[in-house]
Parts: C-alpha cells; sequence; structure tokens
C-alpha cells in the first residue's frame, strides 16, 4: 500500500519529534551535573557528531576536520531567535571567560537551523556580538539537514505571519554539544546550565586529556 504525501509527511515529523525525544530523555537517564541541571558526561557511547560541510562566517567552505585538534563547543540555532539562542550563546562567551587560558583550546561553533535567512554576513554579525572567536556555519538546506542529522538535531520552521513575510520562527533542539579535539562527542549540556557549570565540565574534561 502507498501512503500518501500528506501521510508521509506527518509521520517524518513524528519521527523526528520521537527522536528529539529520546534524546532529552538520554540527557535525563545519564546524569546530573552542577547545580542540579542535567549535564551529561559520556565516552563516546552516544552516536553524536559526525562529518559535515559547511561555509563558515567568512565565506570559506569548512569541514568537521577543520575544528579538530581542539575542542568545540557546537550549538544550533538561529539568528532570528528571539531567547533561548542569544542565552545560550551568552552562556558559551560567559563559560570561555571563565575557563581563562584554558579558553585557547576550545572553539565555540554556531551552526545555523535557517540557512533560508543566515547568510555568512549575517552569521558573522551575529556571532561577533557575543565573541571574538566564535565560528557560525551555514550552507545549503542539505547540508544543514546532514549536520544536524549527524548531531540528532530536530528542527522545524513555523509559518510566517503572512504569505511572504519574513517573521517565521524555527523550533529547534536547544542543547550544547562539547566535542574532543578528535572531534568525538564528549558531553551534552541542556539549556539552562549555567556558564560555571558549562566551564567545570569543559575544565575537567581538558584535564582528562
Amino acid at each position: 500500500m502507498r501512503l500518501s504525501k500528506p501521510v508521509l509527511f506527518v509521520l517524518g515529523v513524528v519521527l523526528s519529534v520521537a527522536v528529539a525525544w529520546a534524546l532529552v530523555a538520554l540527557v535525563r537517564d545519564m546524569g546530573a551535573g552542577p547545580g542540579g541541571r542535567p549535564a551529561v558526561v559520556t565516552t563516546g557511547t552516544a552516536e553524536i557528531g559526525g562529518p559535515f560541510t559547511l561555509t563558515d562566517h567568512t565565506g570559506k567552505r569548512v569541514t568537521d576536520k577543520d575544528f579538530h585538534g581542539r575542542f568545540a563547543l557546537v550549538f544550533f540555532g538561529f539568528t532570528y531567535c528571539p531567547d533561548v539562542c542569544p542565552t545560550e550563546l551568552q552562556t558559551i562567551a560567559r563559560a570561555l571567560d571563565l575557563l581563562g587560558e584554558d579558553a585557547a583550546k576550545v572553539t565555540p561553533v554556531f551552526i545555523t537551523v535557517d540557512p533560508a535567512r543566515d547568510d555568512p554576513e549575517t552569521m558573522a554579525r551575529y556571532v561577533r556580538a557575543f565573541h571574538p572567536r566564535m565560528v557560525g556555519l551555514t550552507g545549503s538546506p542539505e547540508e544543514i539537514a546532514a549536520a544536524a542529522k549527524a548531531y540528532k538535531v530536530y528542527y522545524r520552521a513555523g509559518k510566517p505571519s503572512a504569505p511572504g513575510a519574513n517573521d517565521y520562527l524555527v523550533d529547534h533542539t536547544s542543547f550544547i554539544y562539547l566535542m574532543g579535539p578528535d572531534g568525538a562527542f564528549r558531553a551534552l549540556y541542556r539549556a539552562g546550565t549555567g556558564p560555571e557549570a558549562l566551564a567545570a565540565g569543559i575544565r575537567a574534561q581538558i584535564g582528562a586529556e
């Protein structure tokens, strides 16, 4: 029996939401971090991360391997985000300040889930407002979808207020991912983790190298 396109669309949405909730369950089950906020540290058992090819905020084409050799704090969001994105990016920037000299061992990375509006120029203006070393990454819809899939990130654009309007929001997973110098997944922090807890988790991972 062949399924109609509307049915296939609904099934796809249900599957995406299920993946997102499974990731939330993973966070809950694997432990709580400093301050009682779930801050998950793992030894690589979760299959998060992987190869990607995107464009950075300077217009340069990059891959995941360009970030090897340092830790990377990865967050998916979009520049029109009114709340969680700027809050989490501020947390990342503050955590880097708290790390002191160790901050040089960490690259903050912001990957858009809204490539239609977030071109390299827009990303450049945005990331510079948070940290001078923050890297903004964008790409084609297909490239963003591949990167999001690798990180188990759910995202879905909402409807604009009127046909042709540019004021839509994007629902998305709001975890901060800590990747190791080898590109392997090290830790997962949920939205609301404080900069002190985030810095402590990063410092612990740096010390374990």
